[in-house]
């Protein structure tokens, strides 16, 4: 089966784990990931700025070492990372900011992303959210 999974809340969000803890299982069971999209406050997963208690899981660290080891297509909405500033290089020389939070392996774009993505796949996973 080929999923697609969004995630909608941030690294310390029970679920964001729990969208992690999914996306392991489904690839240890063979199944295809399409793409993973984060959205509204899914977006801080992907930051390089988040600072994980010592007596914490750092979640952020696992998504990114686990899309970078699966190669996952990992796609951070960039509508929703520009409200919370999470900026690539090119984002940041846009509007001027200093600071550069989001590399590699994420990739800004829109929701059009997420819209092929369910195209492709059998299901979409969505985690956390309103």
């Amino acid at each position: 089966m080929k999923f697609a999974i969004a995630l909608y809340s941030a690294a310390h969000a029970p679920s964001s784990r729990r969208a992690l803890l999914f996306a392991q299982a489904a690839l240890a069971g063979g199944h295809e990931i399409v793409r993973l999209f984060f959205y509204q406050d899914g977006v801080y997963s992907a930051s390089n700025n988040i600072v994980a208690p010592q007596d914490e899981q750092d979640i952020a660290r696992q998504w990114r070492e686990f899309v970078s080891q699966h190669q996952l297509d990992g796609v951070v909405c960039i509508a929703a990372a520009l409200r919370r500033g999470v900026l690539n290089a090119e984002e940041a020389a846009r509007y001027q900011r200093s600071a550069v939070n989001l590399e590699a392996p994420w990739a800004l774009s829109g929701l059009g992303q997420l819209h092929d993505a369910i195209q492709d796949a059998d299901r979409l996973i969505c985690f956390g959210g309103p």
